[in-house]
């Protein structure tokens, strides 16, 4: 069982004023409720599990740094970020099922729609919470719920792969938010002739999963796909005057396709699943970046290839 759980205090800088004491009080009482449902939801898995005739290690999310092998099941407490954190050290051999340790309650939509609360999780990809979790992994045990299959990019350059598979997506852009990235890409179906380049200027561009496409795609106005979809969907983020080609923009590459993309800047990053794993490229040499399809089974694939 992975856990997120941060035993660190938050300490900040007290103001002179009133106003910097009541933010701060306040902050640090959102704070300490997000600890203890976490807190809370942890003991109450790991007490569940204690009944269950199985074998189980906990291991805290900042101490994950080896593949995960030899296990049955991986369960990640937490949010969103603690499953994605799993998955960059899983293979398709082993199923995951999340927790969500904090879920937003039905009356807190109501209540609270006009406040943002940057430290929660949406649970996307997240099964279970606290209140279903022995339901769930009952499930399991009995063999009455079965995993499923959900597509990752697996991503190399200059033919050397990055170990770690993106379950939601891969950005593509320059270091600085204010420079303009320069590339051109194009979609090809294998084992067919190559297709004339599309040359792009720029924020960047976006590929996704399916798993992905209701998160930073779906909200740069691209569409959310069927979770077990083993397509990829691309986006160009902010194209500067793409005339006659602005059609192409936005797409998708279907499982029998593969996607270049050639990079003319002199730095670039390619973020794997937001800021989780950053991988740097330039234009000084040729590069080659592949995203093939990889799968993680999770309880509830694609080709890419990029070159730079």
């Amino acid at each position: 069982m992975i856990m997120d759980f941060d035993l660190g205090l938050l300490f900040e800088e007290l103001g002179n004023g009133r106003q910097e004491y009541d933010m701060l009080k306040l902050h640090q009482l959102v704070r300490l409720s997000l600890t203890l449902a976490h807190k809370n939801a942890i003991n109450f898995c790991q007490n569940i599990l204690k009944k269950k005739v199985v074998d189980w290690k906990a291991v805290f999310r900042c101490d994950l740094s080896e593949p995960i092998r030899d296990v049955d099941l991986v369960v990640t407490v937490g949010g969103d970020g603690t499953l994605l954190q799993a998955s960059h050290l899983m293979d398709d051999s082993i199923p995951v099922l999340g927790v969500n340790s904090d879920p937003t309650r039905p009356e807190e939509v109501a209540e609270l729609s006009e406040e943002f609360d940057a430290t929660r999780s949406t649970g996307y990809l997240c099964a279970a919470t606290a209140n279903n979790f022995e339901q769930m992994i009952d499930g399991i045990l009995e063999n009455r719920s079965e995993p499923s299959e959900l597509a990752r990019m697996a991503v190399s350059v200059n033919s050397k792969p990055i170990s770690t598979a993106a379950l939601n997506d891969v950005l593509l852009a320059h270091p600085c938010p204010a420079t303009v990235s320069r590339f051109s890409f194009r979609i090809k179906k294998i084992g067919e002739p190559l297709s004339s380049l599309l040359h792009c200027r720029s924020s960047g561009i976006r590929v996704s999963t399916a798993a992905g496409s209701t998160a930073a795609m779906h909200s740069a106005g691209g569409s959310a796909m069927p979770i077990l979809s083993n397509e990829l969907q691309y986006m160009v983020r902010e194209p500067i005057s793409p005339g006659a080609t602005s059609h192409l923009m936005h797409g998708f590459v279907k499982s029998y396709e593969t996607m270049d993309i050639g990079w003319f800047c002199r730095e670039g990053l390619l973020y794997i699943d937001g800021s989780h794993v950053v991988s740097s490229c330039s234009a000084r040499r040729y590069n080659r970046t592949i995203f093939r399809g990889s799968a993680i089974k999770s309880v509830l694939v694609t080709t890419l290839v990029v070159t730079l």
